[in-house]
């Protein structure tokens, strides 16, 4: 399973669009493409080239498959039915049962094929077989020790699911660059405001 840590930066009509790959987990990079839930919902999968994108540089599979629009709206709707299956994992909720129909039917489709030849280890599929493994992913987390690790970041409008794997799991961003530095900056101005001048020292 692909685990990418990294941040690519894409063009396209809609304006740029920013994939960050940080999660270590890929079903909860792929619930990052939409961000900050409720408030400005700012929509990263805007057009079907947005998907293509998105699966090609995650890495799972070598070359983006056909994406059509249905395709995408099929995305977007498995997206959100994982992210309310992961919130419920998070807040201690029960899972909807409409939610865990999706996810399990998407769940059943063949995954990726793995193929290695002189070149070396290469991925195949449809985007139905990136669903799968999405979905997969996602069921996995049922029944996978970072279950307890999972953590919503701590940024009042970020609604990035991460999981703690720090020493005493303390951690509270979904990463530094980002959440974490606008945290610290707004920490130091706070300190800052709360000097007294010099002369009065």
């Amino acid at each position: 399973m692909p685990r990418a840590l990294h941040t690519f930066t894409i063009t396209c009509q809609a304006g740029d669009v920013r994939f960050e790959f940080i999660a270590d987990r890929p079903v909860l990079d792929y619930l990052s493409t939409i961000a900050e839930r409720g408030t400005s919902d700012d929509e990263k999968l805007r057009s079907e080239q947005d998907l293509a994108d998105w699966i090609e540089q995650s890495g799972i599979l070598d070359t983006a498959p056909q994406v059509t629009e249905q395709t995408l709206e099929h995305g977007k709707a498995l997206r959100e039915a994982m992210f309310r299956l992961i919130a419920t994992l998070i807040n201690h909720q029960t899972a909807s049962a409409t939610d865990r129909t999706l996810v399990n039917a998407a769940a059943e489709a063949s995954p990726p094929i793995l193929r290695l030849d002189d070149n070396g280890l290469h991925r195949y599929g449809d985007a139905d077989a990136v669903f799968a493994l999405l979905a997969r992913d996602c069921l996995d987390l049922f029944d996978s020790p970072d279950r307890a690790a999972l953590r919503w970041c701590a940024d009042a409008k970020c609604t990035r699911v991460f999981i703690d794997r720090s020493r005493g799991q303390q951690r509270r961003w979904c990463g530094m660059k980002g959440c974490g530095d606008r945290a610290k900056a707004a920490a130091y101005r706070r300190r800052r405001a709360n000097v007294p001048p010099s002369g009065n020292l």
